[in-house]
């Protein structure tokens, strides 16, 4: 069963939406689910002034954009690439490990959660795609 934290979570839809004002915008998907997701991130001089996005996508990919949304705005660009190569790599060592930036993410990052991972993951690799593109 779903946490209504989750539901709750996922329902806040404040930055869904793509808006086409950047050019950094990347569509990802999941090859194991068919979650896909469009990120829009708006940048100046090198840190995150918002992030938009859709997607067609579980709750859980859902939940995890919009949490992502917020916190990564202020972010310095290269900081974000290094969070979230740091969160993939403790996710292929199967112990996933937030900085306290992210620890919102512990509401999904659960072990009953675990076949889902990829699921919340999704924002975070369509995310590292758009920042890529503006180094």
């Amino acid at each position: 069963m779903i946490s209504p934290d989750i539901i709750k979570i996922a329902s806040d839809t404040s930055n869904c939406g793509i808006k086409k004002k950047s050019n950094l915008i990347v569509t990802s998907k999941n090859k194991m689910c068919g979650d896909k997701i469009t990120v829009e991130i708006e940048t100046e001089n090198n840190i995150v002034k918002r992030m938009f996005y859709e997607t067609e996508a579980c709750i859980f990919c859902q939940a995890s954009a919009s949490l992502l949304a917020k916190i990564i705005k202020k972010t310095n660009i290269r900081k974000l690439q290094d969070d979230i190569n740091d969160i993939n790599a403790s996710h292929k060592n199967k112990k996933i490990v937030l900085k306290k930036q992210y620890k919102l993410f512990k509401k999904l990052f659960l072990q009953k959660y675990t076949e889902r991972f990829n699921c919340i993951l999704l924002p975070f690799n369509a995310l590292l795609k758009a920042v890529n593109k503006s180094i």
